[in-house]
């Protein structure tokens, strides 16, 4: 997207048009952070669409004072937005998991100059992030993928500091089995 710094701005108009080339851009973005949280096509389907309502309905706050860094500060900020409505939606329903197998393509990846190597390790990395505990797998993803320190963690969560190390750590080595495990039947 070329305009992208000016679609934002019409979006902060609140033009209805700018606001689909936006969300039609990224809603598979979107939907990939949801999943990371929960695996029930439907409910990160719901999480996108509410990330993406608190988008527009906030976007006016949006700040990039260098057009040519709008991509990815809207990536990070859209990313933001809808780990913290995942996060929401866990807290509200207790962190229940939810196993629903997810549809292949939503893993495929639109970006150009991605190679298909790539695609397989993410598929791989997320296959395995799955297999964690709820608590375990919100943490990783939090500190990890999405950056938050340990102290954001706690406050967003409602647990303590000393329990968001430890579910990291236990996430961490349970990560390492995996692979290991994996890795031992390659080798046989």
């Amino acid at each position: 997207m070329d305009r992208l710094h000016e679609i934002i701005e019409h979006c902060k108009q609140n033009d209805h048009h700018s606001q689909k080339l936006i969300y039609e851009k990224f809603y598979g973005y979107g939907l990939k952070v949801a999943f990371r949280y929960v695996f029930d096509y439907e409910l990160a389907s719901d999480i996108t669409n509410d990330g993406f309502v608190k988008v527009f309905n906030s976007i006016s706050k949006f700040k990039c004072p260098d057009e040519s860094q709008a991509e990815h500060m809207l990536l990070g900020w859209i990313k933001k937005i809808i780990a913290n409505t995942a996060i929401d939606e866990l807290r509200k329903s207790k962190n229940r998991p939810a196993y629903i197998e997810i549809p292949d393509y939503v893993w495929e990846s639109k970006e150009t100059g991605v190679s298909s190597d790539m695609n397989v390790l993410y598929k791989e990395l997320i296959g395995y992030i799955k297999k964690l505990p709820p608590s375990y797998r919100t943490v990783f993803n939090l500190y990890v993928i999405d950056g938050f320190s340990h102290q954001e963690i706690s406050r967003k969560l409602g647990i303590s500091v000393g329990t968001s190390k430890s579910s990291l750590s236990k996430a961490r080595n349970s990560l390492q089995k995996f692979l290991h495990k994996d890795f031992s039947e390659i080798e046989k």
